[in-house]
């Protein structure tokens, strides 16, 4: 897979369930469709709290890492 660039960045990194996905869908609803928003949480609880929001949603997750500890997802906003 290509390197996929982000259009913006939520840093997550010490908030707990359920900011991360409290401020993921806030900078969504910014973006554009086809956009893509890189969340950085620490939180282990967002492992799947926000591949459950992107599919909720109607966005796709495009990539999961753990970084040490960080965890560092890409989601592609889809058509609202």
């Amino acid at each position: 897979m290509a390197e996929v660039k982000e259009d913006k960045l939520v840093d997550a990194s010490g908030l707990s369930c359920p900011m991360p996905v409290v401020k993921a869908a806030k900078e969504m609803r910014g973006l554009a469709t086809g956009q893509v928003l890189k969340i950085i949480a620490t939180d282990h609880g967002s492992l799947a709290d926000i591949p459950a929001w992107a599919e909720d949603t109607g966005n796709e997750l495009l990539d999961t890492k753990d970084e040490g500890g960080r965890y560092v997802f890409l989601v592609r906003k889809g058509a609202s």
